[in-house]
């Protein structure tokens, strides 16, 4: 957990509550930030006591002079407990998220949970990601990668556009540009956070999500920000957006989210577990978002909730988690 990413205060948060669950099932849990290698129960519960989770996420400043030992931290942690049997990815975004610490774990052999390197790598990657969706026949929103003209802008996606890093999580460096005017400053916003920036078409409708475990997709859900968008702030600060699970939707629209959502889940080899994203249009028509390879586990998170709708518990959650990690190919729960 922790990481150096923007995500850092969120992954914490997912982290410690992961933690507490696991421990409550009857398992030896070690800790470890990435940053700064294994926490001892004292870290930890000094960490529980402060603000894990802050309004706005780190600042660049911060997160760089983090970097550089985020890494090497994560494996001495890891390697701080001589009989590691699984380890428990609560990292989001960055090294943690990309496939970059997942191609590390398959180096030691030591199981771990969530996707693949390749898939974590896809996944992460929202330009490529789209173009799989679509080869799947999952309806995404039209995109532009930066540079683009204002004009190219405008005369293939039109206004208004969302304009977010390519390789990034919880809505951070993203802006909803409504007016031409808007779109250099809201380009250069996304740049601080990635080298590459997606333009995309903006889908008025319902914010609607859909979480797998497993081949299972759970209870549809629909968030209601208190936002235009559901942005940081809304995501992880209590009472700024309303989730429903289930969400208001009829049989058939809740079948077609939840068909659509395994078939992106296919296409990008994803397993264990994720989050699919959508909008959907006042047709009923759904435009696939994105997929999180390692949604957020905070209270406020949507997958928790969602296992929640289903009758599962957080803790079972977590343990049927690590448990789809520890399954040999093939088999199944």
């Amino acid at each position: 957990m922790g990481g150096t990413s923007s995500e850092r205060d969120v992954s914490l948060a997912s982290g410690l509550r992961v933690a507490d669950a696991l421990r409550s099932r009857g398992h030896t849990v070690t800790s470890v930030d990435t940053v700064r290698g294994a926490l001892t129960p004292g870290e930890e519960r000094a960490m529980i006591a402060g603000p894990v989770m802050h309004a706005l996420p780190p600042d660049q400043e911060t997160l760089a002079r983090l970097s550089s030992e985020t890494l090497p931290a994560a494996i001495r942690g890891i390697g701080a407990s001589h009989e590691t049997e699984v380890v428990f990815i609560g990292l989001h975004g960055g090294q943690g998220e990309d496939g970059t610490l997942q191609a590390l774990l398959d180096l030691t052999g030591i199981p771990y949970t969530g996707s693949g390197h390749l898939a974590s790598a896809l996944a992460m990657d929202k330009d490529l990601s789209k173009r799989l969706f679509r080869e799947a026949g999952v309806r995404t929103p039209e995109w532009l990668m930066a540079p683009a003209s204002d004009d190219d802008i405008v005369a293939a996606l039109g206004l208004p556009v969302i304009v977010k890093p390519s390789k990034q999580g919880s809505t951070v460096g993203l802006t909803l540009v409504k007016e031409r005017r808007g779109l250099r400053a809201a380009i250069a916003e996304a740049l601080k956070y990635d080298d590459e920036v997606m333009i995309e078409q903006f889908i008025a409708g319902r914010e609607i999500t859909v979480g797998i475990l497993g081949d299972l997709a759970l209870p549809v859900g629909e968030i209601i920000p208190k936002h235009e968008i559901y942005d940081y702030e809304c995501k992880y600060t209590p009472g700024m957006a309303r989730e429903e699970f289930p969400a208001k939707l009829s049989a058939s629209e809740t079948k077609a989210a939840q068909e659509l959502a395994l078939l992106a889940f296919k296409a990008l080899k994803l397993s264990g577990y994720a989050r699919i994203d959508f909008r959907m249009m006042a047709d009923g028509t759904f435009y696939c978002l994105e997929a999180n390879t390692l949604p957020g586990m905070t209270q406020l998170s949507l997958i928790p909730q969602a296992a929640a709708a289903a009758g599962i518990t957080f803790p079972e959650l977590c343990e049927r988690i690590v448990q789809s990690a520890l399954r040999k190919p093939g088999e199944t729960e």
